[in-house]
């Protein structure tokens, strides 16, 4: 291996490295602003996050992440930063990021459901560790939204079971 061939990350030399660290940097900036704040005010993170917390934001992160990564509804979102390549499974499409740099590395992170659960995630942890109450219950929607997906599938695979 030479030291040009090391030089490239990938064989397209085509990955946003920077616009990667732009937007690792923003969520750890965003993190410890959010530190910071919680801290001056005299808030103090939960003791214990019970199971059925972690069970709930878990739900919403899944809902949350597919519904800005893939939803129809929520294409005004990334269509600066992606174009559209199809429709997936029920109301989802797929998108593929478009551009580059940071352009392109926004369009690998809202393309991207597994990519915006973390930032989704985060949102809620943040939420849970200032307004706990209001963050449950919107846990709860996603929740139950995600539940009724699932019985969306099953219904229609009992359906197609029967025909």
């Amino acid at each position: 291996m030479t030291a040009a061939d090391t030089a490239r990350y990938d064989d397209q030399d085509d990955t946003p490295l920077t616009g990667y660290a732009v937007l690792a940097g923003t969520f750890a900036t965003g993190l410890a602003a959010f530190t910071a704040a919680v801290r001056a005010r005299g808030v103090r993170p939960p003791r214990d996050v019970p199971p059925w917390d972690v069970a709930l934001m878990g739900a919403a992160t899944y809902k949350a992440s597919r519904l800005l990564a893939n939803d129809k509804i929520t294409s005004f979102v990334r269509a600066p930063f992606t174009e559209r390549k199809g429709d997936g499974e029920a109301a989802e499409v797929m998108d593929e990021p478009r551009g580059k740099g940071v352009r392109r590395a926004v369009g690998d992170l809202v393309s991207c459901p597994f990519c915006v659960s973390v930032w989704a995630a985060g949102a809620l942890v943040c939420g849970y560790t200032t307004v706990p109450r209001a963050t449950r219950l919107v846990c709860a929607g996603l929740g139950a939204v995600t539940l009724a997906d699932w019985l969306q599938y099953a219904w229609t695979w009992t359906q197609q079971s029967v025909e």
